[in-house]
């Protein structure tokens, strides 16, 4: 997920007000949001740096589906030492370029909802695809997409080709309707006001009210409840099931820092790393903290049917998806 941030947040954070000529740096591109005063970056790099010796670099590189074309595009030059940010609709294509290195890290006990057998990427958070409403502007929902074809309702989404949360609703609609899928985009095309390229400008429309409904989670609402102390937002549990996303990390293959990013990726799922997670990123962690989680999070709607595709599958699917999605909107 996305912490809630202005647009024009900062792209890059370096922990340290200095970097110390003998501490190591390691390079963790990431998406933009996650690097944010507010976002999850400052508090995990001094934990982190507490232990490690070294200076951790964080650099914003677009929402998610944007890292791993940045890094297509670099190659073996690219600075990164490690990739955050990713998810399992990604992770077959991510490991196809040959640009990842294997973890070598047996993880804890983990709570995402498959086994996790991945020997190039390590999960660090997970969530449900929803569509978030006001329920005081929005009393009576669609509980799904043929509700919300047959509504008045406005929405807006994300860009497929450069966010992961647009990438997910297109695997969603897919996996839910199979070869009706265009038939789906087609009936929502009038309803959908814009297609924002990132997650917080798409967000944003929504706080502005701008639109009925945002492309968000199932835990975006905990967001409202514990930072702003607003019980009014709502996430839709939508009866074809909602679509699953686990976020992972990895290691480039050509990192000039291996040991310190596998000491990164071990930190990932301590109780250090994962309990800054529920409040800062607003996801569910991948390993439970010791503490649990915020009893805002207890009470959260889960979907009864949830929707993933493999990795493999995912990527299969992700170009006919993408040529129905445009052909759909272009009309």
């Amino acid at each position: 997920m996305r912490p809630f941030l202005p647009i024009a947040a900062a792209v890059v954070l370096t922990a340290s007000l200095a970097v110390a000529e003998d501490k190591p740096e390691l390079t963790i591109y990431t998406y933009e949001s996650f690097t944010a005063e507010w976002g999850p970056g400052p508090a995990i790099a001094k934990k982190f740096e507490e232990s490690c010796g070294c200076v951790v670099k964080f650099v914003g590189a677009g929402d998610g589906a944007g890292l791993l074309s940045r890094l297509k595009l670099e190659g073996e030059r690219s600075p990164a030492d490690i990739v955050l940010g990713l998810d399992t609709n990604l992770t077959a294509e991510a490991t196809a370029t040959g640009l990842f290195a294997p973890h070598g890290i047996e993880a804890p006990a983990l709570d995402v909802p498959v086994d996790w057998t991945d020997p190039i990427f390590l999960p660090y958070d997970w969530g449900y695809f929803a569509f978030v409403y006001d329920e005081t502007k929005l009393p009576n929902p669609p509980k799904s997409f043929t509700d919300l074809i047959a509504s008045d309702t406005s929405v807006v989404i994300l860009d497929p080709r450069s966010s992961t949360p647009g990438l997910g609703l297109l695997l969603w609609i897919k996996n839910a309707y199979g070869d009706r899928a265009p038939e789906i985009w087609k009936g929502l095309a009038p309803r959908i006001v814009t297609v924002a390229p990132g997650w917080s400008e798409g967000y944003g429309l929504f706080l502005s009210g701008e639109v009925d409904m945002a492309l968000a989670y199932t835990t975006s609402p905990a967001y409202h409840q514990i930072a702003e102390q607003d019980a009014t937002k709502r996430a839709a549990i939508f009866e074809e099931g909602n679509y699953t996303q686990i976020e992972v990390a990895a290691m480039t293959a050509h990192s000039d820092q291996p040991e310190l990013a596998k000491q990164f990726l071990a930190f990932m799922l301590s109780d250090d790393f994962q309990s800054v997670i529920p409040t800062t990123n607003w996801m569910y962690p991948a390993h439970t903290p010791a503490a649990g989680l915020p009893p805002e999070f207890a009470a959260l709607p889960r979907p009864e049917k949830t929707l993933l595709f493999s990795p493999e599958e995912a990527r299969e699917l992700r170009d006919p998806a993408l040529a129905e999605w445009l052909a759909a909107l272009s009309k």
